[in-house]
């Protein structure tokens, strides 16, 4: 219903109706305009436990084939989208933004060092979309430096091959890598989903046994490189398993045994290889908290080893549906999935995830230029899951924070619960320093509640609060997204005013009012003279 918040008292002779019984009628007529629902009570729970995850938990992964239609050729040609695109993640965080560059094209591209484009396409792209064979040079590694001077300090991870058992062009890869990226170097990982080698006909009857014995010939090669030991210190990560393999049974075959800085694995909640179906088209699925830790947790045993051993874990592709998204995937029903998603990584055990984007034209994609072939100019499209990982950028903690799932209106095992929570603590896990707040509220079915959902927050947990919303028309909307009332404009620069509620009376309870659908990101205790939220313009090429 539609709120009336002025209107005429009825006038009563007071002979028949006392003042009490005229206040009553007030009180029941501005009840009648709340929601019609009970608010959504937000409880927290102090000293808990997790694992610590940085301010820069959310990176991209970009495939390697269409690198250069998005960062440009060369340094002296990079689009200024992009870099606006980056700059505006790279901003609202203190930790260097994190990109991956990797994907099946990783695996199958041959490194030529000679070569001075930075992309040579060596295949037909129709053959296989998802795994187009490319040769590349050393540009990549000049122009994901230069990136890193215009927008910020960013950190790379890059893939070496591991398809076939000569490893001397992977070699070459670290050579160059190390020498050019330098302390820029996150990781090299080895091998892209080894546990897909067997059944795409790359290694016919590949084993976790095999890859094991190969990672140690691996990092034999690298240490016994003609240019000399090219991992002296911890820096190799893998197996990026994705689908028929399990990281416990990798961990336990040996993998443990080796020196690795992350162990990585992939994961998209739903695939489009075989084609469309009634389960990767369905918006119901990514609009329900309840399928989100099924997601998440799918390795939940190889995650545990790998946290009892120290190894960080990341997620190096996540998106909503594999092999190039559905029609789901440039939704706001994406948007509010890939944030839901990657929070609940953060919950699960996972120190990083990275959200995947690849060639023009992908549904699930961040952006898009506005051809390949035109990508120094302006009218970039702008995909929904971008917005997430914008929200996400302003969402971790500096310095390190804990999160955890609130299981708000026992979201996580009803599937008729249309909200969702998370609270950040401090990395001591002692107190709550931020709230993140789902409305997953679905226009078209009938049994949906009213749009907007109050979240009321326990009296005691902040005495004020700030409050920033991402919000659309619907969870169908593909366009017209706004996070803190901005909106990104056609060269990746955000426009319109920025805006951020507060609230100064919270010390005994306050309602956090949360748009159907809609998320918001709350800050306790946060003031405008002393706010943790990212203000101003963090575009770094704006259109004249």
């Amino acid at each position: 219903m539609t709120c009336i918040h002025s209107f005429t008292l009825p006038t009563f002779r007071r002979s028949f109706l006392p003042y009490s019984l005229i206040f009553i009628f007030i009180l029941a007529f501005c009840c009648s305009c709340r929601a019609s629902q009970v608010p959504v009570p937000v409880t927290i729970q102090q000293d808990v436990s997790g694992t610590v995850v940085q301010d820069n938990f959310l990176g991209i992964s970009f495939e390697l084939y269409p690198f250069n239609t998005l960062w440009g050729e060369s340094p002296q040609q990079m689009p200024t989208a992009m870099e606006n695109y980056l700059s505006n993640l790279r901003a609202r965080i203190e930790s260097p933004l994190r990109i991956r560059i990797g994907g099946n094209s990783m695996d199958s591209a041959v490194y030529v060092p000679t070569q001075t484009e930075m992309i040579v396409v060596t295949g037909d792209p129709a053959a296989d979309p998802d795994d187009v064979p490319v040769d590349f040079g050393p540009m990549l590694f000049k122009v994901l430096d230069a990136m890193g001077n215009v927008v910020g300090q960013m950190e790379f991870i890059v893939g070496l091959s591991m398809r076939s058992s000569d490893y001397t062009n992977a070699v070459e890869v670290a050579r160059d890598t190390r020498k050019m990226l330098g302390y820029r170097l996150d990781a090299m990982l080895l091998g892209n989903e080894p546990d897909l080698y067997a059944s795409h006909g790359v290694r016919p009857g590949y084993t976790i046994q095999e890859y094991i014995t190969d990672v140690g010939t691996m990092l034999q090669d690298l240490r016994n490189s003609p240019n000399g030991d090219l991992i002296p210190d911890t820096i190799v990560g893998g197996p990026t398993i994705c689908c028929d393999w399990n990281l416990s049974d990798i961990l336990s075959a040996g993998l443990s045994g080796y020196p690795y800085k992350y162990y990585t694995v992939q994961h998209y909640a739903k695939s489009i290889c075989s084609g469309p179906n009634a389960s990767n088209e369905n918006i119901t699925y990514f609009v329900s908290h309840v399928n989100v830790p099924v997601y998440t947790n799918w390795q939940k045993q190889g995650v545990q080893m790998a946290n009892d051993a120290r190894i960080p874990v990341l997620v190096t592709e996540y998106n909503t549906v594999s092999c190039g998204g559905s029609n789901v995937s440039d939704t706001f029903a994406a948007t509010l999935w890939a944030i839901d998603a990657g929070l609940n990584y953060a919950s699960s055990g996972m120190s990083g995830a990275y959200i995947h984007t690849r060639e023009y034209g992908i549904l699930y994609n961040l952006f898009d230029p506005p051809s390949p072939e035109t990508s120094t100019e302006p009218n970039w499209r702008t995909g929904s899951p971008y917005y997430a990982a914008l929200f996400l950028s302003e969402t971790f903690i500096a310095g390190g924070s804990i999160v955890v799932d609130l299981n708000l209106d026992n979201s996580i095992y009803d599937p008729a619960a249309t909200v969702a929570g998370y609270a950040l603590y401090d990395r001591a896990g002692m107190k709550a320093k931020r709230l993140v707040l789902f409305n997953y509220y679905r226009a078209d079915d009938a049994g949906s509640e009213a749009a907007a959902r109050n979240f009321t927050l326990e009296g005691g947990l902040a005495t004020t609060a700030g409050v920033r919303v991402l919000a659309a028309p619907s969870v169908y909307e593909r366009t017209d997204i706004s996070w803190a009332g901005q909106t990104v404009g056609l060269n990746g620069e955000l426009g319109g005013t920025q805006t951020t509620k507060y609230h100064y009376d919270c010390a005994m309870g306050c309602n956090i009012t949360v748009p159907g659908p809609g998320a918001a990101l709350v800050l306790l205790d946060d003031v405008p003279d002393d706010s943790a939220f990212f203000f101003g313009s963090s575009a770094v090429a704006p259109l004249s």
